[in-house]
């Protein structure tokens, strides 16, 4: 730290030494002089050290550089995993908690294909499509980081305790700026959101509508500087319309593969032939007719599912002899049928 050699000596320092030091104005100069409830300090650590986590202060070697950059970076962290792991390129999969099939889809999709590139995946630990980013990148032997608008102590939502578990034992970190004992408020997420977003080279929003968390996740980034990525949705999605939003105003690039990311940040590249996907997709998998193969591209190339007639007229296909195909992949698992007469892969 400037101009002391240890963090105890600040407080022996005068209201214009403070000043002098970067990032201490006169409201916090005169809070540090005025301060003196260290029984609060000692709680604070002694219940760090009973959870299991650890402090990184904005000051230290090892508090992750990107985040540094930002307008209003967090002066403390609190970690429980791997801190090292903060450092670490990462893109930020973020969403709606009520994510469609097609959300979940997509989740899955690129969490997998942005682990086997070796990023770390970012997100906030909620339901929805933040979860299935966590789980399905442990699934696939990656690293992931959560970002909690709680203390530390306090994994919200209670039923990913788990998943929270889960993440800091396969190598990857719980992150939190609330000291212990903070509460899930509200008004803690958004503030939370920047850190999703500073942590990363860039956000993918996978599915979101118009207002949320998401929508600030996506604004944070460019304000950051920071590269904005979304998935397009069918005009029917009302959950999709905040990802079209963002394409149509400008805000991101408009995503439907991996290397549309990958075009966009400074990272070595893993070619499939030096690492294949770890988790190939049911209709992949499966010994498929040439009809059905032919089925299942059609689906996987779509940004939306498609509704039985549609899908007739692309296959040049009548709807009976389509429809048995259908019902066949159904039962194999590799097709599912949506309301409308739509249909997705699995």
């Amino acid at each position: 730290m400037q101009k002391v050699d240890h963090p105890q000596d600040i407080f022996r320092l005068n209201t214009q030494e403070l000043i002098s030091i970067d990032g201490i104005g006169p409201v916090v100069a005169n809070a540090i002089q005025k301060f003196n409830n260290w029984d609060e300090v000692d709680k604070l650590l002694s219940q760090t050290e009973v959870c299991g986590a650890s402090i990184i202060s904005f000051r230290d070697n090892n508090y992750p550089a990107l985040l540094k950059e930002i307008f209003d970076p967090p002066i403390l962290l609190w970690v429980k995993g791997d801190p090292a792991i903060l450092d670490l390129p990462g893109v930020a999969v973020i969403g709606t908690r009520r994510a469609t099939s097609y959300g979940i889809r997509k989740a899955k999709e690129f969490t997998a294909d942005l682990t086997a590139q070796h990023l770390t995946v970012v997100s906030g630990l909620a339901y929805g499509v933040d979860a299935i980013a966590h789980r399905t990148t442990i699934e696939n032997g990656g690293k992931t980081v959560a970002v909690l608008g709680s203390g530390i102590d306090t994994i919200y939502p209670g039923k990913h305790k788990d998943l929270a578990k889960d993440i800091w034992e396969s190598g990857g970190a719980v992150i939190s700026e609330f000291p212990p004992g903070t509460k899930p408020d509200a008004g803690n997420f958004p503030v939370r959101n920047r850190i999703v977003s500073g942590l990363t080279l860039g956000t993918l929003v996978i599915e979101s509508g118009l207002e949320g968390g998401s929508m600030i996740t996506a604004r944070s980034a460019l304000d950051q500087n920071r590269e904005v990525f979304a998935i397009p949705h069918s005009l029917d999605n009302e959950n999709g319309r905040g990802c079209n939003a963002i394409i149509k105003r400008g805000w991101g690039k408009l995503v439907q593969h991996i290397d549309d990311i990958l075009d966009e940040l400074t990272v070595t590249r893993v070619r499939e032939d030096q690492e294949p996907r770890i988790q190939k997709r049911n209709w992949e998998m499966a010994e498929l007719d040439e009809v059905s193969g032919t089925i299942c591209r059609v689906l996987h190339e779509s940004t939306y599912p498609i509704h039985i007639d549609d899908l007739s007229e692309k296959l040049e296909m009548p709807t009976f002899r389509l429809l048995p195909k259908l019902l066949e992949l159904e039962m194999m698992d590799c097709v599912r049928q949506i309301a409308g007469k739509k249909f997705e892969l699995s």
